[in-house]
């Protein structure tokens, strides 16, 4: 007797291909649910391999379009970046993956939903808190939480002898000794602390000895912090819907080995890890947005849309893209962005994105006011007071520190 339907975040892979049916074992009816957001996958032999493990349904959700004009969008409105550096691909992917799942689960009447992220990362509580936040009464199956499952599997060997008696199609190559998270947005693969990570390691991006030694010059255009527009100014070509213009700029930036970086962060579940990342495209806009945001926008108003930057991207990259306080969040920053708008050109060169120049009917930038050859609507003289004014806590300070010492 059926325990009940689950909606399986399946990838194709051996660790959810084993779930699939580990979870068939269990006694749940299992319809298996893959979301392409830009991976180089086979869609159609994936489909045709949950079919043949015994999925109830398949569904295979082209999510792409909406990946970039309501996920990756918002992050470069935001200039989102983790810990300075990380550019937030696979923590931004996962809440637009779930949202399907959870869609799809009501729709099917499904009382579960399952993933195959593991009990260390921070992928199963991305997940999570999405279905929680918009299926409340749902119940999560996480067999890398299963003692049953993961006493079971305690490794890569394990997994494999239990596809091969089960009839699981497995690579004929050994995989690769780190894990892999690929979207448009960018590719992530975790790995052990080591020298240097080796050269195969890189998918979207030429290293950047080996890219050409001309640029690319590019022309792109903003509105309300969105790019809108792209145009390769040597070529002549443009590109206008989202997904053409951040697939182009992927592109772009692969060719010249844009977006590569080697860190660790700290993961919200408490530990450290190491992640190599290449993100070209969004290397790319995250240079260009900010230098439109800095031409466009009020000094104050961007210190403190600055602030909500860095809580935006804490709230992504820890799963709370479902929350009240980043809904808010991400309405502030949109309304922040209401005049960000004009045109960026940049050159893309060996690893590297360089401003050229920019233009905007909407910048406070006032050539007159600012020339030192024309006096304009400013009174030098008024800098004195503005100084003294300013000097006046700094002599304070002063005064109690020779106090201090003479005491």
């Amino acid at each position: 007797m059926s325990k009940g339907t689950v909606v399986l975040a399946y990838s194709g892979g051996l660790d959810t291909s084993c779930i699939l049916v580990w979870l068939k074992e269990q006694g749940y009816d299992v319809i298996a649910y893959l979301a392409n957001i830009g991976q180089d996958e086979d869609f159609d032999a994936a489909r045709k391999k949950a079919e043949s493990l015994g999925a109830k349904k398949v569904f295979v959700e082209d999510l792409r379009a909406e990946f970039v004009e309501e996920f990756i969008w918002p992050s470069v409105q935001a200039n989102a970046i983790y810990e300075d550096r990380y550019l937030l691909g696979t923590s931004i992917a996962r809440p637009c993956i779930a949202r399907r799942q959870v869609l799809i689960a009501r729709q099917e009447g499904a009382q579960y939903v399952a993933h195959g992220a593991t009990g260390k990362g921070n992928d199963q509580i991305r997940f999570e808190l999405t279905c929680y936040a918009l299926y409340p009464s749902v119940q999560i199956l996480a067999p890398w939480r299963i003692p049953e499952f993961y006493n079971r599997f305690k490794g890569r060997k394990d997994l494999m002898d239990y596809a091969q008696k089960h009839g699981i199609p497995v690579p004929a190559t050994p995989k690769a000794p780190w894990s892999m998270d690929a979207n448009l947005m960018h590719i992530r693969c975790a790995a052990v602390l080591q020298n240097h990570p080796p050269s195969d390691i890189f998918c979207m991006t030429k290293n950047p000895e080996d890219s050409p030694s001309a640029p690319d010059v590019l022309e792109i255009e903003f509105s309300k912090g969105v790019p809108v527009k792209v145009t390769h100014l040597k070529e002549g070509t443009s590109k206008t819907t989202p997904l053409q213009i951040f697939t182009y700029l992927n592109e772009i930036g692969g060719r010249h080995g844009v977006g590569r970086i080697d860190i660790v962060e700290n993961r919200f579940i408490g530990m450290k890890c190491r992640g190599i990342y290449e993100t070209p495209g969004g290397t790319i806009l995250y240079h260009a947005h900010l230098d439109m945001e800095i031409f466009t926008m009020d000094r104050e108003v961007r210190r403190i849309k600055q602030g909500l930057g860095i809580n935006f991207s804490e709230l992504v990259y820890n799963g709370f893209w479902y929350s009240p306080e980043c809904e808010f969040v991400r309405h502030c920053i949109a309304k922040s962005q209401e005049n960000v708008e004009g045109k960026v050109q940049v050159s893309v060169l060996k690893g590297h994105v360089y401003i050229l120049g920019r233009e905007s009917p909407k910048s406070p930038y006032n050539e007159e006011l600012v020339s030192m050859d024309v006096q304009g609507d400013y009174n030098p003289c008024d800098a004195s007071g503005f100084i003294k004014i300013n000097a006046v806590r700094l002599k304070e300070y002063n005064r109690l520190q020779n106090y201090s010492f003479r005491s």
